[in-house]
């Protein structure tokens, strides 16, 4: 039982801070560092990639929409190929940071609404792949299962992993149960040690209607902007390890291009 821990860090921007990410990359294994466009500026980049490397975690792209006055969560119909640009741009960043940092980037997982919508839109789905490919075709994709991105990812040749959600709720197609709606985010620690225990050990999630749905993550996300984050991070990495899971990063070693 091997299970990695995400987190979204680096969520701040100027004298706003979210979050408490020094506590959190403790906890985790691997952190989803936001790139700019959602959240993040180039001083927070650059202390969150310092503490993760610091302290063994692995960094992430957590990319965006171009969309700070609404977090990221506000669907952006943007042209395909302006997508992979914006992609490119916020991959290029974060990778000069933890390479300052004396690290890498080894994986991506879109943010917010364009983790929604490239589940099911195709053309934005194929528009984040073709950002990949151009940026390191061994940089690892983490995502849903089932993600029309994921799918394309593969299609392309990058290496995929696919993550579940610690405190948020699923529907019965697998799908995370919206934002707007009462019971889509969980809040007692307790309740959702178990159902990370479970994921880790069994496979399953429990979706909002009760049926079971099948599930091999490779990694569960934990939210770090939620109230008593840290607390249930804690809580869900010691119900990890009284499982007996070995809680790792999925994604550590350098891509080809920085091993080159």
């Amino acid at each position: 039982m091997r299970i990695d821990l995400n987190s979204d860090l680096g969520e701040g921007f100027g004298r706003w801070e979210l979050g408490d990410d020094d506590a959190l990359l403790s906890v985790v294994t691997s952190a989803n560092v936001a790139c700019g466009f959602h959240a993040g500026d180039p001083s927070v980049m650059r202390r969150t990639c310092e503490i993760a490397a610091e302290r063994g975690v692995s960094i992430g792209a957590h990319t965006a929409y171009r969309d700070l006055a609404g977090f990221g969560r506000r669907f952006v119909d943007v042209p395909p190929k302006e997508l992979t640009n914006d992609m490119l741009y916020q991959l290029g960043a974060l990778r000069q940071f933890a390479e300052a940092a004396g690290t890498t980037v080894n994986y991506i997982k879109p943010h917010g609404a364009l983790y929604n919508t490239i589940v099911h839109h195709e053309e934005q789905a194929k528009a984040v792949v073709e950002a990949v490919v151009k940026y390191d075709p061994t940089l690892v994709c983490l995502g849903l299962p089932g993600a029309a991105w994921l799918r394309y990812a593969e299609e392309a040749g990058l290496p995929t992993r696919h993550e579940a959600f610690a405190d948020r709720a699923y529907n019965p197609d697998g799908t995370l149960v919206s934002r707007r709606q009462p019971g889509s985010v969980l809040h007692d620690p307790a309740e959702v040690t178990a159902r990370c225990v479970r994921m880790a050990t069994e496979g399953e999630i429990v979706a909002i209607d009760g049926s079971v749905i099948k599930a091999n993550p490779d990694s569960i996300c934990v939210h770090g902007d939620s109230p008593g984050a840290v607390d249930m991070a804690k809580a869900i990495r010691a119900g990890l390890d009284a499982a007996g899971a070995t809680v790792e990063p999925f994604a550590m070693e350098p891509s080809a291009e920085h091993r080159a």
